[in-house]
């Protein structure tokens, strides 16, 4: 074998190492756009199942209120109310831990200022004198619904075991039944295997425990 003969055999064995590399890496690549393709089918399909939940009778009263013994001022909240609550947020199998004891730390909190007169009275028959759950649907951090249907995700981050994504209305956020620029944060944790939510918008601790009337302070999404 001469030099020219040995020189192309080289040659030929570079070029043929460089296609299969990338051709490997086009495979890896494309394995990882179908893999998040399909969570991310997976985390829109559990954000609706999610809202659609959180707004049915099969929910949780997310005030789990106590009255004083005229019935005219809640005085607290039943921490054996919240302990049934945070069963059943369990029991759905769509919240992470995190997100049960978010919840947890909201009501503890709204309990503990409650009694130290931290807030205004809260007659009953009035609104919360407190931001969580006040006039709005936590679930869907708002007043307005829509057709679920017509939610859709928007990727802000993702990889193999946790996501944050905006769950927004229609196209780009526009035209749902007169809503604009719907959207609403969420972040999602893999756990047992499974998808599941930690964190929504509509149950930010800092937002959710401030006075009302207090001015909104810049929060973190």
């Amino acid at each position: 074998m001469n030099y020219l003969q040995i020189l192309l055999l080289i040659l030929v064995l570079i070029f043929s190492g460089c296609t299969q590399n990338s051709q490997s890496t086009l495979k890896a690549d494309n394995q990882t756009d179908n893999t998040k393709s399909n969570d991310k089918e997976e985390i829109l399909k559990l954000i609706k199942q999610v809202i659609i939940w959180g707004d049915s009778k099969e929910s949780i009263g997310l005030l789990p209120v106590l009255t004083d013994s005229k019935d005219s001022v809640y005085i607290g909240f039943d921490m054996i109310e919240l302990k049934s609550n945070l069963d059943k947020l369990k029991e759905t199998n769509y919240f992470a831990t995190e997100f049960i004891e978010n919840y947890r730390q909201i009501i503890v909190t709204l309990d503990k200022k409650l009694r130290n007169g931290e807030y205004e009275k809260w007659f009953v028959g009035d609104l919360p004198t407190f931001i969580f759950a006040n006039d709005y649907s936590p679930w869907w951090n708002g007043q307005e619904s829509f057709p679920i249907e017509k939610g859709m995700v928007e990727l802000i981050n993702l990889d193999k075991d946790k996501g944050e994504f905006d769950f927004a209305c229609g196209d780009k956020g526009h035209g749902c039944d007169g809503l604009e620029n719907y959207k609403m944060r969420f972040r999602v944790v893999k756990e047992d295997n499974k998808w599941k939510i930690s964190y929504l918008e509509g149950f930010n601790f800092k937002e959710s425990t401030r006075k009302d009337g207090v001015p909104e302070k810049t929060t973190t999404r």
